[in-house]
């Protein structure tokens, strides 16, 4: 008779749950999503200024520079007074500021201008503001 050689099943299932104990903790060591997550909220937010500020020119167009529910910006700080004024509650979501502003002045309306949005963990991302007349 021939004797078999191999493994036993008990001795295949210690090493897969060994191999599991290990990819468990050294995955989270590989895998940072908090990065990835910091730069796509801080986008996130840069997109929704953005997209404000398309509304605001929109209806600034429609209903004049006196019209309700216009920003005006023409000669203000323009992501600051976007922020205040356009966006819903007039703040941008807490962790976030805008580092760098640009103005409307002597611009003419449609004119963009560009301002950097921090956010959580340093990350930054532009957007593009419109300036009205």
């Amino acid at each position: 008779m021939k004797q078999q050689s191999g493994f036993t099943l008990i001795e295949l299932i210690v090493v897969i749950v060994i191999l599991g104990i290990l990819a468990a903790t050294a995955l989270p060591k590989f895998v940072d999503l908090r990065t990835d997550a910091a730069l796509a909220g801080v986008q996130g937010v840069a997109g929704s200024v953005s997209s404000a500020s398309t509304i605001n020119y929109s209806t600034c167009m429609a209903r004049g520079v006196a019209g309700v529910g216009c920003t005006r910006l023409n000669g203000a700080t323009a992501g600051a007074t976007l922020v205040a004024g356009a966006l819903a509650g007039g703040v941008l979501p807490a962790g976030y500021s805008i580092t760098t502003d640009a103005t409307c002045v002597a611009q003419v309306a449609g004119t963009t201008v560009t301002i950097t949005i921090t956010g959580v963990q340093a990350q930054t991302a532009t957007a593009t503001v419109l300036c009205t007349a």
